[in-house]
């Protein structure tokens, strides 16, 4: 079900809790900005999820709220996942779902990286 972003940070979301270590993860990378690891269900072959530690409910959220050291240590962190991951050379998509319409499902910022096989077009349907 998707969330409403504009709401304030809920405590008990997943990835708060695998942050907390309440709950496991297949850690690819972390540091004092991110946390990656394996998403649950995968989509592609390759599908990492990379969260900020900090308490942000969406892009919009991050964007207006973290500092400018967690703003660059979650985009570096993004990238260093996606370098050591071997992603870069055949390529990669990044995708962030946000508020009701992007169908975001967990009230924590986050962003998907998938790989492994060409992944086609991104089609709008209305």
């Amino acid at each position: 079900m998707a969330i409403d972003a504009t709401q304030p940070y809920d405590d008990d979301n997943i990835f708060a809790k695998i942050l907390r270590g309440e709950i496991p993860n297949k850690t690819v990378y972390e540091d004092e900005h991110v946390l990656a690891f394996y998403d649950i269900n995968p989509q592609a072959p390759q599908h990492i999820l990379v969260i900020p530690k900090g308490k942000y409910v969406s892009w919009d959220d991050f964007s207006a709220r973290a500092s400018e050291s967690d703003i660059a240590g979650f985009v570096r962190g993004v990238g260093h996942v996606a370098r050591e991951a071997g992603m870069v050379e055949p390529g990669y998509r990044l995708l962030a779902n946000i508020g009701q319409d992007g169908h975001q499902e967990v009230p924590h910022l986050h962003v998907h990286i998938f790989a492994g096989k060409p992944l086609g077009p991104m089609l709008a349907k209305g």
